[in-house]
């Protein structure tokens, strides 16, 4: 195709060059976005590349694209209409009993986690504690520091050395598998693993870091092994999970997997769902709705059993709370007209500081990714440097505070010497307690509990919550990106929870509001500032607060929060997708992505590579031992159009698929002589079962010279309804259906049908439709940045 275009350009005179440098000033002042529709946009300097190579854990991995399009098939075919009552009743049985099965996990494996870091950080916190009695403050600083050391390089070693895709959150993983991009090693039994051990050490180790992003993580681990059968080298041969061996169901699991996790983390059912629907899926429908929706009520049920269990005391220092966090449901919560305006400044600050953390996050992980490219031993210190900076704050930093005398009208006990505790004494006397140790020598949870408590504005002084805000917001930049599991909500809520408070204590002779419901506010904006979502988020803390007088406050917070992050970056998951080069597809297209045609952007690609209906083997060896296409278009000359007496026809047949032609090539379905078989023989040889194999490769085929003159019939194996594009469209307009469809590949044809015509122009893939690579072959298209 480029050499057509090449032999039409006119010799370079002086004239032309003249002419044409014009035009290049002409055009570098023009807005690309107001070019006229009958000006050709094919102003390049190179051809359209694509790099499917992408950060996976530790490594750099090839990635490939999901099948999620019915491969509809001859075999897929009969299949389909061979399929007895029984058979479909098998399919939807075992899709729901697949949804509760990946509760049930879900709920128990987090009830496990709970237990496993309550019980840890408990006796850890009651050990310092009697170090701090006996004023032995240096020995505690060594035991605490010593023991979180120890948590850190657990969890560090198995993630560094076992599964490197176990360390981070794994969300954004999770969104680019959903969006149809393969990430291999992300749901492996081993990364199941390190991920429950590592996240209950990373956590214990008071980590500036949460559980609930590995939560996710491991939901949607548990979907895949359930889907697949259990891990590759011990899977399970059930005839029922046939029906699963396929990339469209596992899709459908794993998002009820993405939906657990959250509901595990944040007791939210409804928040789950929301949460797969409005930040993880790529595509939804009514049906897994309620499977998910399903899911989601039995991690509820699980962890509303094992509560009831650990209420009665058999779960050692595990503390009650039911399936309420963070509960302010005591409080009454009336507006004034005076209330509105605190309500717009939380949520302004909250989409400012969101978009502040996101871009300074930016750039220590870029940092750190140049030092854990040294190697093993860089990650491993990296890890152990942050846990002994943050032990070492936590148990220094409340010596800075000033003791404060306790008030007999606190509704707790005050003050106290357990692990919990909204009072802590820590190095005060008798009567008094110490505000800073209350939030910084606890849990996570226990602290995001302390600082949501109602009815307590005057328990914390302002300069406590200030050095809580400033540490938290240093932990948090420097915590993630270390090679533990991790996650961001829980640091995000500290942070945003931190100048709630600080902005309650300012407002409190303006306003009626409780300070710690300025708290939630701040959390739910800073949230909402650094994630960008809006509904999810405004339904899980309602079910983390149990107070639903919230509500309006909480969504004007939300928006307003969201609103101005988006003026200045994308989500935070967003830049960590683009900083491991997962090419994630957008659901909003690029301005100027209408002023671009596909068949602009298939002159720039090399020639497409085509087969015949009834191929010769050597000519398919040949195309898979020098090709790197995952799909080929099945073209026949010389067909009798149906209907008419017209021969002589080119017949776009439709799309074979690489995995299909190594089967081919494996089952040695050859043919002595070029003709198209019959459909019995054909389902003598293959059935769809094996066709969803992908893990073959052509290196694993041996082809005899003989063999290599022989035949092979593809019809029966194509594809012959691909989704296919008219030349004319506009990239916009086909990267909307690439996505929503959820497809693989794009067969883009000739606006024009006659004689001579090929009936196929190219094929467009995910990384065609990348905006940076399409302005790498169009720099014009981009609008000109103002000085």
């Amino acid at each position: 195709m480029e050499s057509d275009s090449s032999s039409l350009e006119k010799p370079e005179t002086p004239r032309n060059l003249e002419a044409e440098a014009h035009e290049e000033e002409e055009e570098e002042g023009r807005d690309p976005e107001s070019n006229s529709l009958r000006q050709p946009l094919l102003k390049r300097n190179r051809t359209l590349s694509s790099t499917p190579l992408a950060l996976v854990g530790a490594k750099v991995s090839h990635i490939e694209s999901l099948d999620y399009e019915i491969n509809e098939n001859d075999l897929f075919k009969h299949d389909w209409r061979s399929r007895s009552k029984v058979q479909v009743f098998q399919y939807v049985f075992l899709k729901w009993s697949l949804a509760f099965l990946v509760g049930l996990l879900t709920g128990l494996i987090a009830t496990l986690i709970n237990l496993a870091i309550e019980n840890i950080a408990g006796y850890k916190l009651l050990a310092i504690v009697g170090f701090i009695e006996e004023g032995r403050y240096i020995s505690g600083l060594v035991f605490f520091t010593g023991i979180n050391f120890f948590l850190t390089l657990v969890a560090a070693v198995l993630c560094v050395c076992f599964a490197p895709t176990a360390a981070g959150p794994g969300i954004p993983e999770i969104k680019a598998y959903l969006n149809g991009i393969d990430t291999p090693n992300m749901f492996g039994a081993t990364t199941l693993f390190v991920k429950i051990v590592g996240s209950i050490g990373a956590v214990a180790a008071g980590l500036d870091l949460g559980k609930e992003g590995p939560l996710v993580h491991i939901g949607s681990c548990i979907a895949s092994l359930l889907g697949q059968g259990g891990p590759d080298n011990y899977r399970v041969n059930w005839r029922w999970l046939r029906y699963f061996n396929n990339d469209r169901d596992r899709r459908d699991i794993i998002t009820c997997g993405s939906s657990s996790g959250v509901c595990a983390a944040f007791r939210a059912p409804v928040g789950g769902v929301l949460f797969a629907l409005e930040e993880v899926a790529t595509w939804w429908r009514s049906s897994l709705l309620w499977r998910t929706f399903f899911s989601t009520a039995v991690v509820v049920v699980v962890l509303r059993a094992f509560i009831e269990i650990c209420n009665s005391g058999k779960c050692g220092l595990f503390g009650s709370g039911g399936l309420i966090m963070f509960d302010v449901s005591n409080v009454k919560v009336s507006y004034r007209a005076m209330d509105v305006i605190p309500v717009i400044i939380i949520g302004i600050i909250g989409g400012l500081l969101g978009s502040l953390y996101n871009h300074v996050l930016h750039k220590v992980l870029r940092l750190y990714n140049l030092i854990n490219l040294k190697g093993k031993m860089h990650k491993l210190l990296l890890a152990l440097a942050v846990s002994i900076f943050t032990s070492v704050c936590q148990y220094c930093l409340p010596f800075l505070a000033q003791c404060r005398a306790c008030d007999p009208s606190f509704p707790e006990v005050c003050p106290t010497n357990d692990r919990a505790g909204n009072f802590k004494q820590f190095n005060c006397p008798d009567g008094y307690y110490n505000d800073l140790a209350t939030l910084l020598l606890t849990t996570n949870d226990d602290a995001v509990r302390n600082i949501f408590s109602t009815n307590t504005s005057s328990e914390f002084h302002a300069s406590s919550i200030l050095i809580f805000f400033a540490l938290y917001c240093i932990l948090g930049l420097i915590t993630f990106g270390i090679a533990v599991p991790s996650g961001l909500f829980l640091p995000i809520i500290l942070m945003g929870s931190g100048y709630g408070r600080l902005l309650g204590i300012a407002m409190r002779s303006y306003t009626n509001l409780d300070q710690g419901l300025y708290a939630v506010l701040g959390a739910a904006s800073l949230m909402a500032g650094s994630m960008r979502m809006t509904v999810s988020l405004c339904v899980i803390f309602l079910e983390l607060t149990n107070n639903l007088l919230l509500l309006p406050i909480t969504m004007i917070v939300l928006l307003i929060a969201k609103t101005v992050g988006d003026c200045f970056n994308p989500s935070i998951y967003e830049i960590i997708l683009e900083l491991k080069g997962l090419p994630f597809l957008d659901a909003n297209p690029e301005p100027w992505m209408r002023n671009l045609t596909v068949g602009e952007l298939a002159d720039v690609k090399p020639p497409v590579v085509t087969l015949c209906g009834v191929e010769k083997v050597s000519r398919i060896v040949d195309v898979l031992r020098n090709t790197t296409h995952n799909a080929f278009p099945i073209v026949d000359q010389g067909v009798l159009v149906p209907g008419t007496v017209a021969t002589g026809a080119t017949e776009l047949h439709g799309l074979i698929l690489r995995a299909h032609l190594v089967q081919a090539l494996k089952k040695k379905w050859f043919l002595p002589e070029k003709r198209r078989t019959e459909e019995w023989e054909v389902r003598e040889k293959f059935n769809w079962v094996e066709l969803a194999e992908r893990e073959l490769k052509i290196e694993q085929v041996a082809v005899t010279r003989q063999e290599m003159e022989m035949y092979v019939d593809l019809h029966p194996l194509t594809n012959t309804t691909p989704y296919t594009v008219v030349e004319s469209m506009s990239v916009a307009k086909a990267m909307v259906l690439f996505r929503q469809v959820g497809l693989r590949h794009l067969i883009i044809v000739p606006k024009y049908q006659g004689a001579g015509v090929f009936p196929v122009v190219g094929i467009l893939t995910r990384q065609d439709l990348r905006a940076y690579n399409i302005l790498a072959a169009f720099p014009h298209l981009e609008r000109p940045k103002v000085s």
